[in-house]
């Protein structure tokens, strides 16, 4: 709902003195929006007690008409806005319109072709048609015709959202962000709306463990873990906040020991048939492994932009399992339907949640896997960037001899039947070696010490993989992967940008993500992740500059802005944890 008023004088009277209409406005504590409007102003808001219209389906029969006006939903934050503008408490109001919004869950649009549906296109949710409008036309006329919306479109990407967003869920999601419209939203913060929806056999168990939950793709997954006399809970804040101390501490102990953690929130694949091996290497643009081995592979479209980055493990009988971002299992599901053959060769499974995992990591946790199985998992018998199939503590499994900690680990899969079994006899054969529980934010602070890159913060259609550093995973003499022409020119050219890893001189606060890199005065790149790096005791940041500066380390120190400081920056090649791997193939 939103109000025209009638001529201003002080309108007027300001457009005649500077020349120019007046700036739009957002009041955040009045949760109030203005612009012009000829002579007058426009005030809209969003309240905090919305009211769902239609909330199964629009009337097939409902077009451009409005609603009837109802002004005491919103006098509440009309009050505190002419308290906060006096002039507008005499203005006088010319109409009101009150006209239904289409919202999704996250409030962005719903665009793209819709996976498991052949030519079935999607563009809905589009909330603000006129200055969106532009932009979802030209994405989706582009992606009809040529394949491809031509630029990163991943926030309106109808692909985002899985089978769990279901029409009852959407309805509460979408009634808590339009009430938090003009709500500042903290780092970290994790909203409660339809929570928890998918939860994993072992939710009350790291609850009562004191977890405090995330949402990753609907799924309740533990973030970190409250000592016994903390409140488990977050107190959200620009600066290092209160969970600080504790994954500073889930850190030290896997680092120094040994840590479990639910990796449940992983997309999970199998592929089958005589036609897998070369249909995966058409997609990717590493070799396929050889039986019992891993490889870490990009994914390119044909202008050779990163589009995806998984784990392919070669189970043999021509099975192959891969691991990728829960949150593009859609997208990359939509992607593999339209380049699998058509002649049965190739049979696709996504696990979503049929699959279920553990991740021990630390120098003691092959010690903890010896004691659950009696097969050999020395060095030399269970090699890093191994896969195998084994009973581990009674449970059959899948295992993975890497981890994303890049410490010594291990990643072990299970089907969801046997995951509460398989944490209790981890945690009963981890007792001696003082093993802890460690969360999501200690995993992505301990991959920040490896210089490792994360799906859609460094890992984007915006990006090539030789820009992104993803050297090694790319190898130009297969003459058979998508994007491999693209690759080639970019290896030639060196690209324009390059990820590079930083170490930040902050204060109380680290990046975020998206803060802006300078070199001398001059904005010259921005930031993709960051935060604190507990075992190096060092703040970290990833994020692209210019290839120029970042090839030339004699350029000198970078500074990044964090809440409106600059903060000096220096480029680092060496991951400053374990520059050489050592302890992860120990």
């Amino acid at each position: 709902m939103y109000l025209v008023t009638d001529d201003m004088p002080e309108v007027i009277a300001y457009n005649k003195e500077r020349g120019r209409e007046l700036p739009h406005i957002i009041d955040f504590k009045s949760e109030i929006y203005m612009r012009q409007e000829r002579s007058g102003i426009v005030l809209g808001t969003y309240e905090k007690e919305c009211k769902p219209w239609q909330p199964k389906q629009t009337p097939w029969d409902f077009g451009q008409e409005l609603l009837p006006p109802d002004l005491d939903r919103i006098a509440d934050h009309l009050e505190i806005g002419y308290r906060h503008f006096p002039a507008l408490a005499k203005a006088g109001i010319k109409r009101v319109i009150n006209g239904p919004f289409t919202f999704s869950p996250d409030g962005n649009p719903l665009v793209g072709p819709v996976q498991g549906l052949k030519n079935f296109w999607c563009a809905c949710a589009v909330m603000a048609g006129f200055s969106q409008g532009g932009g979802v036309g030209l994405a989706l006329s582009q992606w009809m015709v040529n394949g491809d919306p031509g630029f990163d479109v991943w926030a309106m990407d109808v692909s985002r959202f899985g089978e769990w967003a279901t029409r009852s869920y959407t309805n509460e999601k979408v009634r808590e962000n339009y009430a938090r419209r003009f709500s500042i939203k903290f780092p970290n913060e994790e909203l409660p709306g339809a929570r928890p929806q998918q939860t994993t056999a072992l939710y009350d168990t790291m609850i009562s463990q004191g977890a405090v939950m995330g949402d990753s793709w609907g799924l309740e997954t533990p973030l970190w873990f409250a000592p016994k006399g903390v409140e488990p809970k977050d107190i959200f804040s620009f600066h290092r906040s209160n969970d600080f101390a504790h994954v500073k501490a889930e850190v030290l102990g896997v680092r120094n020991g040994v840590g479990v953690t639910e990796i449940a929130n992983f997309a999970k694949y199998r592929f089958t048939g005589h036609g897998a091996e070369a249909f995966l290497a058409r997609l990717m643009t590493n070799k396929m492994p050889k039986v019992g081995r891993l490889v870490l592979t990009p994914m390119l479209n044909p202008n050779g932009k990163l589009i995806g980055d998984f784990t392919i493990a070669n189970a043999g009988g021509d099975t192959f399992y891969m691991w990728g971002s829960s949150q593009a299992q859609k997208y990359h599901m939509r992607w593999f339907e339209q380049h699998v053959p058509n002649d049965g060769s190739v049979n696709i499974h996504r696990y979503d949640m049929g699959l279920v995992g553990l991740s021990i990591a630390g120098p003691k946790s092959r010690a903890v896997l010896q004691k659950l199985t009696d097969a050999d998992v020395s060095n030399a018998a269970f090699k890093f960037m191994d896969h195998r199939a084994m009973d581990i503590g009674n449970v059959p499994a899948l295992i993975n001899r890497v981890t994303y900690t890049g410490d010594l680990g291990y990643e072990i899969w299970v089907a969801p039947d046997y995951q509460r079994r398989l944490y209790q006899e981890i945690m009963k054969a981890g007792k001696e070696e003082g093993i802890i529980n460690f969360g999501m934010r200690a995993l992505l602070c301990m991959r920040l010490e490896k210089n490792f890159p994360t799906w859609y913060r460094e890992l984007r259609p915006i990006y090539g993989g030789f820009e992104a550093g993803m050297d090694r995973f790319i190898d130009l003499t297969k003459n058979d992967f998508i994007g491999r022409e693209a690759a080639m020119e970019e290896k030639r050219t060196g690209g324009k940008l390059r990820r590079v890893s930083m170490i930040v001189e902050a204060g109380d606060a680290d990046v975020l993500g998206d803060e802006p890199i300078s070199h001398k005065g001059k904005v010259v790149g921005w930031v993709t992740s960051g935060g604190f790096a507990h075992f190096v005791n060092k703040s970290m940041a990833q994020g692209y500059v210019p290839k120029e500066l970042a090839d030339d380390l004699a350029t000198g120190a970078f500074d990044i802005e964090i809440i409106g400081e600059q903060r000096k920056a220096t480029i680092i090649v060496d991951p400053p944890f374990d520059p050489k791997g050592e302890r992860m193939r120990s």
